[in-house]
């Protein structure tokens, strides 16, 4: 069951929306590659407004998640991509539903 989650809002810097937008792009290759990662978003807030939200059956999932190469590869790109530093959030996920295979 789906338990723990977690938010990062990512803010681009001027120019640079369309190299998060890749960033993005590769982070979703790297979570199908996690197995304890079953649900990863990427989100566009605003036009310089980005954000993650993924979700763990359990902490150690999650504490594997942020240990892991999407987390590397955001703070190695932390300075060259965003505003200000990415605030990533833990999340405690009370209700869930998922109605696989809709579109």
């Amino acid at each position: 069951m789906i338990k723990f989650a977690l938010f990062a809002r990512l803010e681009a810097k001027p120019g640079k929306e369309v190299a998060v937008r890749e960033f993005l792009d590769m982070g979703l290759a790297l979570a199908n590659q996690e197995s304890t990662t079953p649900i990863w978003f990427a989100l566009k807030l605003s036009e310089s407004t980005f954000g993650v939200f993924d979700a763990f059956e359990t902490e150690a999932g999650r504490q594997a998640h942020l240990d892991g190469p999407i987390a590397q590869a955001l703070m190695a790109k932390a300075d060259e991509l965003f505003a200000c530093p990415p605030s990533i959030e833990p999340i405690e996920v009370l209700g869930l539903k998922n109605q696989a295979g809709a579109s």
